[in-house]
């Protein structure tokens, strides 16, 4: 086993809000890498372009927390005992199928227990634990904290939902991760051209649901983007994944405007 020093690349905010990224993560350990499909090796179902899409953050002081390894190592939005969150068909801890159903490892090739222990030691609770430990340090200075979960995914998994996906989609696990003025300043943001819907297929992950607790003022929020609003979309279908230049300025000048929407919101 390698150690895993490091897992995650963290800015700690300027203001209340901290920004993670659990998926964009494109890094493997060996022991995972030898094991993948040749799918699987084409990362299909990360969170493309993520940070990217984001980078204006620290322009505004805004904290982020962003994952160094892919999900196939360990996935950082599920709770560490592998309980289902959802259910219909998902992914859990240590994804064993593709979105698309198709395995992630050859036969009798996936980590040994020893090495998904040092996983969730090494990558899931140092994630988690800094998480926890930058809300309660902005809790303390601004007298609340919010938590913004950034994803995307692309907009037909007809293994996790029907149809086409939404563009923006919203969740907070059902108004109890945290006050409606936060959904309400993101949605009302949002332009014409884009839609959205709040508490959909995506109501918020693992992350989204544990820190989420407005009573203790620390509120959480998850964006689910529909990768159909940056991607190519004719190269994602050949699992050839690259940002659309026209559709680049206009999604981060919104995810910009979102972000500001959120900081806009006083509850002290």
């Amino acid at each position: 086993m390698i150690d895993i020093t490091n897992p995650f690349t963290f800015r700690p905010s300027e203001t209340p809000l901290l920004v993670s990224m659990p998926h964009s993560g494109l890094l493997l350990t060996p022991e995972v890498e030898r094991g993948l499909t040749d799918q699987a090796r084409k990362l299909p179902d990360t969170d493309w372009y993520i940070p990217e899409l984001y980078d204006f953050l620290e322009s505004l002081g805004v904290g982020c927390i962003q994952a160094n390894y892919s999900r196939y190592v360990i996935d950082l939005n599920r709770p560490v005992d592998d309980k289902p969150l959802y259910q219909t068909k998902t992914t859990g801890l240590f994804p064993e199928i593709l979105f698309d159903s198709n395995p992630v490892f050859h036969d009798g090739q996936q980590p040994k227990p020893i090495q998904k222990e040092q996983y969730k030691q090494q990558i899931w609770q140092a994630y988690h634990t800094t998480i926890a430990q930058e809300l309660d340090r902005l809790k303390a200075q601004f007298g609340y904290a919010i938590l913004f979960d950034a994803h995307s995914i692309a907009a037909h998994v007809p293994m996790l939902f029907e149809g086409t996906l939404p563009d923006f989609n919203w969740g907070n696990n059902a108004g109890a991760s945290c006050d409606h003025r936060f959904i309400q300043a993101v949605s009302s943001t949002l332009d014409n051209h884009y839609n959205q819907v709040t508490n959909g297929r995506f109501k918020g992950g693992y992350i989204t649901r544990h820190f989420g607790q407005p009573e203790q003022g620390i509120h959480a929020i998850q964006l689910e983007l529909s990768q159909a609003t940056y991607l190519n979309n004719e190269l994602a279908k050949q699992s050839q994944y690259q940002v659309d230049l026209d559709k680049l300025p206009l999604i981060k000048q919104q995810l910009k405007s979102l972000i500001q929407s959120c900081l806009q919101v006083h509850l002290t």
